[in-house]
């Protein structure tokens, strides 16, 4: 006698559409936002987000998630207006600069600003700018997200827009990666990153993709 055969059930598969917001003018003038400047999209990041529109309005997205900041919703708006649910959460604000968010810093002009990036990539993820986050306080703020995401293995496809230190620091935790590495993840507006998520495991499967901003 044969033994019994059992069909083979598919793994299911959680696909997360991680998307940086588009351009403002604070990105083109090089002036840090952070989590304290709720600025708007110029008229290049609402070209991008139209042409993310363009490209991935079939995608059968289960639910949109954005940060608290404007620029973040104004990115997504169209998958919103077309009625997808929308939750906004404060774990997915950008890093807090502090006293230097509104002011135009760079690692090449600002002594304290380089000092700090280098603590970070030396692997002190305490480090802040004066009044500022830590990369290790946004680790903990974005943990709540990730569980609600985990708790809702229904939805199988989710976009997720968010900021750009925001999006290294997410990068890490859900590839396990140490915050140190967390500038390994490039990012520019716009730009996707697709994971999937799978017997509770996190794989990349498009890195800083922006073949939708394509003409």
């Amino acid at each position: 006698m044969f033994g019994k055969t059992t069909s083979l059930r598919p793994v299911p598969v959680q696909q997360l559409y991680l998307l940086r917001h588009g351009q403002t003018d604070f990105n083109v003038q090089g002036i840090v936002q952070g989590s304290g400047v709720d600025s708007d999209l110029n008229a290049r990041g609402r070209e991008q987000a139209a042409r993310f529109w363009a490209v991935y309005q079939d995608t059968p997205f289960a639910r949109v998630y954005t940060s608290k900041l404007k620029r973040t919703h104004q990115s997504v708006q169209r998958f919103i207006e077309a009625g997808l649910p929308h939750e906004a959460h404060g774990g997915l604000n950008e890093i807090s600069w502090g006293t230097r968010e509104g002011t135009r810093i760079t690692p090449q002009e600002d002594a304290e600003y380089a000092r700090v990036l280098a603590e970070w990539q030396a692997g002190n993820d305490h480090a802040r700018l004066p009044g500022g986050e830590s990369p290790a306080e946004v680790a903990a703020r974005q943990r709540p997200f990730i569980e609600l995401l985990q708790s809702r293995p229904e939805d199988e496809i989710v976009l997720v827009c968010l900021h750009g230190r925001a999006l290294r620091v997410l990068l890490c935790q859900l590839l396990g990666y140490p915050l140190r590495y967390m500038d390994g993840f490039e990012h520019q507006n716009l730009c996707l990153y697709k994971l999937h998520y799978v017997d509770g495991q996190y794989t990349i499967r498009n890195f800083l993709d922006v073949s939708h901003l394509a003409p």
